[in-house]
């Protein structure tokens, strides 16, 4: 994969996102005009469309391009992790702890902002009871035998968060219900602080991209890592704690939002190959630019009612990933 190359994917992918961000300005249950939209974008800020842009439309967008692009950087770095190509960020659980935690505060009818800083600390609570659950796993020597174990310690830790998940819904009024499987299935109609999410993407992507040197040498096999200097084990803990906190603050921002973490690291893997310098930054372009295109799609396909954005997620995910399949066999 040449540089040149490289760069027009980017290029592409940017276009792409830039373009799908000024049609969820642009468009829902009042459509705005390219006038409309030029005079809000340059000064008009007391119409009725400026507060619809201001107050909905950007922050939703926003929100919806960052938890993507966390969700792709996350579904990368796990896949390095773990060693295996179906890892996504919610294989370790740190979802269903936020779920856990957003849907105690839903029960207690606490505001919006009170619900996503649960949900924030539900993940977190979730990564360190992880990483004590396998605090010996980080140093083992083979790095199948750590992938293998850290992985099984966190199907089971969804287990039983999902069993917990189980027992909240039963117990909760029903006024709460519609809202709490919203969230399960990933919403960004309340999602008023997508800033916060697009501040950690951009510290997960620098924090990152210092260390793809490193990454593509552990691809390439622990003992060649070894061989050339990398600190296999204090490697492995940055990915976990980037990919869990890009997913913690994914889905306390928009829900449990499905396949964008599996299916766009596969998809830009296919067209710039394993070199994590070029990699996850389109990673984070296309799956930023795919959410938004998933909500757009969900706020206006049977608009005036809102479908679940990780519904639409996973009904364009698994046709391309299914595609993705063929393609790589081919």
């Amino acid at each position: 994969m040449t540089l040149r190359r490289a760069v027009i994917i980017w290029f592409v992918l940017l276009l792409l996102a830039v373009t799908v961000f000024l049609a969820s300005l642009a468009t829902g249950s009042v459509t705005l005009s390219v006038a409309q939209l030029l005079r809000v974008c340059f000064g008009d800020e007391d119409s009725v469309a400026a507060q619809i842009v201001h107050t909905l439309r950007i922050p939703r967008a926003v929100a919806g391009f960052a938890c993507g692009a966390l969700l792709s950087v996350a579904g990368a770095l796990l896949q390095i992790l773990l060693r295996n190509p179906l890892a996504d960020p919610y294989v370790l659980g740190v979802s269903g702890g936020a779920a856990s935690f957003a849907l105690g505060a839903m029960m207690l009818s606490l505001p919006t902002l009170y619900i996503n800083l649960c949900a924030f600390a539900g993940a977190l609570a979730a990564i360190m009871i992880l990483l004590f659950a396998t605090r010996r796993t980080w140093l083992q020597g083979a790095s199948h035998v750590a992938s293998s174990r850290l992985l099984l310690t966190g199907v089971v830790l969804a287990t039983g968060w999902g069993a917990l998940i189980i027992l909240l819904m039963t117990l909760a009024p029903e006024r709460a219900l519609r809202g709490m499987v919203f969230w399960l299935v990933g919403d960004l109609s309340s999602a008023g602080h997508g800033w916060f999410a697009l501040i950690v993407l951009a510290g997960v992507l620098v924090v990152s991209l210092s260390v793809a040197t490193q990454l593509n040498v552990l691809l390439r096999g622990e003992a060649t890592a070894y061989a050339l200097g990398v600190a296999v084990v204090p490697l492995r803990r940055r990915i976990y704690w980037l990919a869990s906190l890009a997913t913690a603050a994914a889905v306390s921002t928009a829900g449990s939002v499905g396949f964008i973490g599996l299916v766009v690291p596969h998809g830009v893997r296919l067209l710039l190959g394993n070199d994590q310098r070029l990699l996850l930054p389109a990673a984070a372009l296309a799956g930023g630019a795919l959410t938004m295109m998933a909500d757009l799609v969900a706020r206006t396909v049977v608009a005036p009612v809102q479908l679940p954005l990780g519904a639409i997620t996973a009904l364009l995910g698994v046709p391309v990933f299914l595609w993705l399949l063929a393609s790589e066999r081919r």
